[in-house]
């Protein structure tokens, strides 16, 4: 079978049976990068997706957050169970001081909310948006239940980095510098330079009509309807440039597949090591309170892990994965990408089309993930 032609078959039906725009799929097995194909439009002049078009991949980002935290402890700089305190003393106040490293990998700091007044300027402001984090009152117990940090897991997670890096690094040159670098990763970025700006795909969002949940909700507290992930907020110069580690990351599936294919691989690819197998496994395993329903996240339980990746389920958005032992982190509208340890499969799926649908199994990107499978023989 040829890999890529099959997969590629499966891209079309997406795009000319299901509405896809352009699609991006890069996977590596063993290691090794195997699948690597696309196809469809990058935006409204009918230009073609190519190997190098870049795509906003949303919560895909919050990956590199979650890793770059575990880096910093594979190196003896964070302690998952000391308080964030310890790290980033502005942090305790209005009873968050208990909070640990562990908690905010897993969204139990209690302050999924953004601060009052944020706007996409201000997003665009890493200390201004850290110091508002941390002037935060919990509405959730600290410790307690997991409330999904949509958009505050970014700022959370990249500042007890930030404050426990010896190069006192911004968290995009650290993440440059210390996962993507030694990975040989060239097109996954927390802010884009200006020479990518011409290689970003156009934004379609289908559920642009859609009405927005009551401004009171939970959801629309971790994200203002001003900052909300659309494309008329992250299309702008500004956002697209800045480090919002949570939802802000525009990449490519090649790039994308290969920061995975490191975690499948354990915590080393291509003889570079950044994590060791334990310490993958322990983050992979599922986080205590996930059958109890997340009070952000629509009320619905979050398959979540300890060490802040989701695990493969089969709910939305992330039937595509199949497999419930894999890791893996969905994006607004669809893109999504996981690693398999037990098979060392890393897959990337990147599109420009926004599609949320009650159904993750009526995503037009689960059959195109299924082929990927097929291709492989691990179906």
């Amino acid at each position: 079978m040829d890999r890529n032609a099959h997969v590629a078959a499966a891209i079309n039906r997406a795009i000319f049976e299901r509405g896809e725009l352009g699609v991006q799929v890069a996977a590596y097995l063993d290691g090794k990068l195997v699948i690597d194909t696309f196809a469809g439009t990058a935006n409204p002049s009918g230009e073609a997706v190519v190997g190098d078009t870049l795509f906003n991949v949303f919560s895909v980002s919050k990956a590199l957050a979650s890793t770059a935290v575990h880096v910093q402890a594979e190196r003896g700089l964070i302690d998952y169970n000391a308080p964030i305190v310890d790290y980033w003393p502005e942090f305790g106040v209005h009873g968050k001081h208990a909070a640990t490293g562990r908690d905010a990998l897993t969204h139990r700091t209690g302050i999924p909310q953004m601060p009052e007044g944020t706007s996409p300027e201000m997003m665009c402001d890493w200390d201004a948006m850290c110091s508002a984090i941390a002037d935060l009152a919990p509405i959730f117990p600290v410790g307690g239940h997991p409330a999904y940090h949509s958009v505050t897991y970014g700022w959370i997670t990249g500042e007890l980095v930030r404050r426990t890096d010896p190069r006192n690094r911004s968290f995009a040159a650290f993440v440059q510098d210390e996962i993507c670098a030694p990975l040989a990763i060239d097109d996954l970025w927390l802010g884009i330079p200006d020479s990518a700006e011409h290689r970003v795909a156009t934004l379609h969002n289908d559920n642009a009509h859609d009405p927005l949940p009551p401004l009171d909700s939970n959801f629309i507290r971790s994200v203002p309807a001003n900052v909300q992930l659309v494309p008329p907020v992250f299309e702008r110069p500004d956002v697209r440039r800045a480090c919002i580690p949570a939802v802000g990351g525009i990449a490519n599936a090649r790039s994308m597949a290969r920061f995975w294919a490191q975690l499948a691989q354990g915590g080393t690819l291509d003889g570079v090591r950044l994590l060791s197998p334990d310490r993958i496994a322990n983050a992979g395993r599922l986080r205590q309170g996930n059958n109890h329903p997340d009070p952000v996240y629509f009320d619905m339980p979050m398959p979540l892990s300890e060490g802040g990746y989701w695990k493969g389920a089969a709910l939305p958005p992330i039937a595509a994965v199949r497999n419930p032992d894999a890791i893996c982190c969905p994006g607004a509208g669809g893109s999504i990408a996981w690693a398999d340890t037990q098979n060392k499969l890393a897959v990337a799926i990147c599109h420009n089309r926004m599609l949320n649908l009650r159904s993750s199994l009526d995503h037009p990107l689960v059959l195109v993930a299924d082929a990927v499978r097929e291709a492989l023989d691990l179906t």
